[in-house]
């Protein structure tokens, strides 16, 4: 039986969750039903893809580790980050997660894996040297909450069925597995004018499977916007109460997106394509990007939250 932990539940997470994996299971069902209708050949390709998505969710962690060049560490190697983290898994009768570090000199850091029993917190050497022991607390924390509350696996799923439709056509185009769509033939005279037409079909199908496509990643990558965004500000709420100081968190935040900017911009830019994943987007200053394409709410925005569960709490205590 599982563990219960202790951070507080988000009910507006889990239905954001549970909607996000709906519709986009429900997009990618209707995507693989145009395909058939279309009679393309799915068998190669469904086995690929059911191949891929077990593989991701099921090593998941090691993919991100070495996507983000992040290297497991036993305690010897890192004592404060193993401390801290076997404390807050304490607090949250959680399991001890494996504990990485990614030498970056970007501050930042994430969570990957299933479940609590598999999940891995990663930490980059730019967090542990510009954040103290209180600070670097309430960062792990926050990325311990992703792994209780599972939105680290449902981001890791939503992820994979949103690309699912782009890659599929990619994979059908590259291989040349469209078929199906020539005309039946008629006299000898008309041979010519049957296989210009099944041409022409064969361009109409693949040009309307590669629309439909682009539509259904269109809708997919905002549903996973709009959790991403959710998942951050819950994360920040339940990480904040774990350690009793939501202002311990709102000044790691400060110190990470303030020291962002400093960062080289080509680093950032390599960054950027994991930044669903990390505790502060990779932005440098000056940046600007729309609010309907962000992976996290606004500084300003969390800034405030914090500030109102710091006026709860308080409250609460008089």
């Amino acid at each position: 039986m599982a563990t219960q932990h202790r951070f507080p539940a988000d009910r507006g997470l889990t239905t954001r969750m549970v909607l996000t994996i709906f519709f986009i299971g429900l997009l990618y069902a209707v995507f693989v039903g145009a395909l058939v209708a279309a009679r393309v050949q799915l068998g190669i390709v469904i086995v690929i893809c059911g191949g891929m998505l077990i593989a991701q969710l099921y090593f998941s962690d090691r993919i991100a580790l070495f996507s983000m060049h992040g290297k497991l560490v036993t305690q010897q190697q890192a004592p404060q980050l193993y401390g801290i983290i076997s404390r807050l898994t304490s607090m949250a009768n959680m399991p001890m997660p494996k504990v990485a570090v990614a030498d970056s000199e970007m501050p930042n850091a994430f969570a990957t894996g299933r479940n609590q029993k598999n999940s891995v917190v990663c930490v980059t050497t730019g967090l542990l040297r510009r954040l103290n022991e209180p600070e670097l607390e309430a960062v792990l924390a926050h990325e311990l909450s992703h792994v209780a509350h599972r939105d680290v696996a449902v981001m890791t799923i939503a992820s994979f069925l949103g690309i699912m439709a782009g890659m599929l056509t990619r994979v059908l185009m590259w291989s040349g597995l469209f078929g199906g769509f020539g005309m039946g033939g008629g006299g000898r005279g008309g041979n010519q004018n049957n296989n210009n037409n099944g041409a022409a079909q064969v361009m109409m199908a693949e040009m309307a499977l590669m629309l439909f496509s682009a539509i259904v990643y269109a809708i997919s990558f905002l549903l996973i916007r709009t959790l991403s965004r959710y998942r951050e500000l819950a994360a920040d709420r339940a990480g904040a109460i774990l350690i009793g100081n939501p202002n311990m968190l709102a000044t790691a935040l400060q110190k990470v997106c303030g020291d962002m900017g400093r960062i080289p911009t080509r680093d950032l830019r390599s960054a950027q394509y994991f930044n669903a994943f990390y505790f502060a987007p990779a932005l440098a200053n000056g940046v600007s990007v729309s609010s309907l394409f962000a992976t996290h709410p606004s500084l300003e925005r969390r800034l405030d939250a914090l500030a109102k569960l710091d006026a709860q709490m308080r409250q609460q205590l008089t």
